[in-house]
């Protein structure tokens, strides 16, 4: 899900306190990727941070909308030509490796050893104790269960990211963290412990405000709730998707009559990104 961080998130101390609250913090919330990135486009073109975090934004409505994959790549192009620092290249690096990442899960084709190959240089850029590894733990878990389907690694991953993000604050990951942890936890049976994580995601992203990943939150802990709380949990998740324009798409199709006129734009109700062999739907 939904996972970003080196500054991107409210009540992290990031560099850009600008981008973390106000405008554009409310335009990204509210999938308005697009015109958030617009915010920060005239400080962008002379400031490598302002670029790297423009170039997130992007990345991240490809994540939502398994669609503009070419203004993402532009924007991170753009950003990996402006960085001056270590600490920078390995921001791009990481950006890389999850947009390679989910080409190949939503995109039109293959992109995992491009994927690998970045995050294995953020890796070798940023020191043990930087505020982006957690970020890069993350993105190392979920190709490690989407991509290699490898639980235990994504497992591993997925725990330093969480001891991470809140080590470092990082609330908005910290809510990706533990729904990826409690995915694992159901996936092996146990439901009490997936439904105190998916319950802990929903919570930190409704004080967050991040509206477009509530509706997963909210479908995923209907997956693990009696019948009755589940509709009305999914029945929720629904009218904010059709809310939010019909994101995220590849939620839809799991609602189905809970998210009305819910696909993307120009496209019949329902309508999936195309599947690939082993990889699961759900984000």
């Amino acid at each position: 899900m939904p996972p970003h961080g080196g500054g991107l998130h409210p009540g992290t101390g990031g560099h850009l306190d600008e981008i973390t609250s106000g405008t554009v913090w409310r335009l990204r919330s509210r999938a308005c990727w697009q015109e958030a990135a617009d915010q920060l486009s005239p400080a962008a073109e002379r400031d490598p941070r302002t670029a790297l975090c423009r170039a997130e934004l992007l990345i991240e409505q490809c994540l939502f909308t398994a669609d503009h994959w070419a203004e993402a790549e532009a924007a991170l192009r753009l950003a990996e030509a402006a960085v001056t620092s270590t600490e920078q290249r390995a921001e791009a690096a990481c950006a890389r490796g999850f947009l390679a990442y989910l080409g190949s899960v939503l995109g039109p084709r293959d992109r995992l050893d491009e994927a690998q190959a970045a995050l294995g240089r953020t890796s070798a850029l940023l020191a043990p104790n930087a505020a982006a590894r957690p970020l890069l733990d993350f993105r190392r878990g979920l190709v490690a269960e989407n991509l290699l389907r490898d639980q235990t690694a994504a497992w591993i991953a997925y725990r330093r990211a969480h001891d991470g993000a809140l080590a470092h604050g990082d609330t908005l990951l910290a809510s990706s963290t533990w729904r990826h942890l409690a995915a694992l936890a159901m996936a092996g049976g146990d439901r009490v412990r997936a439904r105190e994580g998916f319950a802990a995601s929903l919570r930190l992203r409704e004080e967050l405000g991040f509206m477009v990943g509530v509706a997963p939150a909210l479908a995923s802990l209907a997956d693990v709730s009696e019948p009755e709380e589940a509709e009305r949990l999914r029945a929720e998740a629904g009218r904010l998707v059709q809310s939010l324009g019909g994101v995220p798409v590849w939620l839809v199709g799991r609602l189905g009559d809970s998210a009305p006129n819910g696909g993307p734009p120009g496209a019949p109700r329902g309508v999936q990104p195309r599947p690939r062999p082993g990889i699961p739907r759900q984000r």
